[in-house]
């Protein structure tokens, strides 16, 4: 009597692997990565039947209180430095980015009011945007092109990206600090919202003179 390979469903030749096992194979792809990695495309890279979400709990409970952490950014995740440990980093910054004053506002706004369109950062900040300053934005990946809105013109409305979250290590945009916290660090000048007073006088951005090392890129 010859041996015949088993068929799916009926034999082990399918199974997936144990749950050790895949957890095993979700810390090799989080640590190799240098961008965080959904649970689909673990899946993707796991056996057949694999369970990349049981795993990646698994994992995350195991690495609790350790040096490194594994956490969840937007619909993603990673392996990041525990945050009371960051310090021990700082030697390892190879570029410090220097952002003007108007980008910062810039991206402070989209991040409290995604989606939103040109004319409304205008609007708030009180003064008009430069296309430079979304340029940088847009190239530093920390803001992307959102929906159009289904406003006369269809403008196109920002949102900031899993990179700035992940830079800042987010897990969404609703983890972020306060307004008061962001004016305190100098994030945003204490300007009265718009209408109270008149704002700006059709002006492009001055600040983009005033580069700020606010903002460290590793």
């Amino acid at each position: 009597m010859t041996d015949e390979p088993q068929q799916e469903g009926t034999g082990t030749l399918f199974e997936a692997p144990p749950i050790a096992e895949q957890e095993r194979m979700v810390e090799a792809v989080l640590f190799a990565s240098a961008e965080p990695v959904t649970i689909g495309d673990l899946e993707a890279r796991m056996p057949h039947g694999s369970d990349a979400a049981q795993a990646v709990e698994i994992l995350q409970k195991r690495y609790e209180g350790r040096g490194v952490r594994v956490v969840r950014v937007g619909e993603a995740w990673a392996i990041r430095t525990a945050p009371d440990l960051g310090f021990l980093m700082q030697k390892e910054t190879v570029e410090t980015r220097k952002l003007s004053r108007a980008a910062i506002e810039t991206l402070a706004i989209v991040a409290y009011h995604q989606p939103c369109t040109r004319a409304e950062i205008e609007e708030i900040r009180g003064v008009s945007v430069s296309r430079g300053t979304i340029d940088q934005l847009l190239e530093m990946e920390w803001i992307r092109l959102g929906r159009r809105r289904m406003t006369p013109g269809r403008p196109v409305t920002f949102v900031v990206t899993p990179q700035f979250l992940d830079h800042f290590g987010l897990e969404n945009a609703r983890d972020l600090p306060g307004l008061k916290e962001l004016r305190a660090a100098g994030l945003l000048e204490n300007r009265p919202p718009p209408g109270t007073i008149p704002l700006g006088d059709g002006r492009e951005d001055e600040a983009d003179e005033d580069q700020t090392e606010l903002f460290e890129e590793e």
